[in-house]
């Protein structure tokens, strides 16, 4: 795996929020040679969402993907000129939707003019999925994207595994296959939204989403591979302190942002 790493300092993203040397050129050029280009980021941290928007302001997709908004939202955000965040989380519905403060995505939105396309499964369309499987969820495409296929026995062990490290292993081994089926559910979606803006926009792509579905061995590039194998894609991670999991094209990292431990909610249900 090819792997680049660059120290955001705190520092200089205040005082140079627009300044585009956050991304190394090779890496630049990169994206912008590309058909698709992934970028990662760990939701919570401020500092990959202006590396995601300096990407944006690089490569000027023609569309973007998100994996935080939903179909519908994006629907209710088309020919609407939104320069105002508050207006932007209404319409989104952004404050149901579970994902950190819209502050922290907003100069992701304001990087590009180009459409939106919503890759979010739904709260009530995940719990569903969770009861009668994820495969039901995709419907049609289900067999298409993959979903109907086991994962070998290793795979679906290593996935199954970290799920349960996700949580802090606080959570029943008997919810992990069907949450690792959530998982590539998403990935799916995210997939076809992909395939979909490519066909509607001939492309460039990008798309904005956690590490987890970005990630070259399991997420999103898996899925175009197989199903539009001519597409070049490109994949960039986002780390913190150097700590990342998953395969990616390129990783720039960023110091680690205080949080409270995420174990801590888990403990107090017990």
């Amino acid at each position: 795996m090819k792997r680049f790493a660059i120290l955001l300092c705190a520092l200089v993203v205040m005082a140079n929020p627009g300044h585009a040397d956050l991304i190394p050129n090779d890496i630049l050029n990169a994206m912008k040679s590309s058909d698709v280009v992934i970028l990662g980021e760990i939701h919570d941290n401020p500092q990959h969402h202006i590396v995601q928007a300096e990407a944006l302001k690089a490569i000027m997709p023609s569309a973007v993907v998100w994996e935080m908004v939903t179909e519908e939202g994006a629907q209710r955000l088309a020919n609407k000129a939104v320069s105002d965040p508050e207006e932007l989380a209404r319409i989104l519905k952004w404050i149901e939707s579970g994902w950190p403060p819209l502050s922290m995505y907003y100069p992701v939105f304001q990087a590009s003019d180009a459409p939106i396309y919503g890759a979010m499964v739904p709260r009530a369309a995940a719990r569903a999925a969770m009861e009668r499987g994820a495969a039901t969820a995709l419907g049609a495409d289900a067999a298409r994207f993959g979903l109907t296929i086991p994962l070998p026995p290793a795979e679906q062990a290593a996935r199954e595994a970290d799920q349960l490290a996700a949580h802090c292993d606080a959570i029943p081994e008997s919810v992990l296959p069907q949450m690792v089926a959530i998982q590539r559910l998403r990935d799916a979606v995210l997939a076809r939204a992909v395939l979909r803006a490519t066909d509607e926009t001939g492309g460039p792509i990008a798309v904005i989403t956690g590490n987890g579905h970005a990630r070259k061995d399991r997420g999103i590039p898996t899925y175009l591979s197989r199903l539009r194998p001519g597409l070049k894609v490109f994949v960039l991670g986002q780390s913190e302190d150097g700590v990342v999991d998953g395969e990616f094209d390129a990783v720039l990292d960023s110091p680690a942002v205080e949080r409270e431990d995420p174990c801590l909610a888990f403990q107090q249900q017990n």
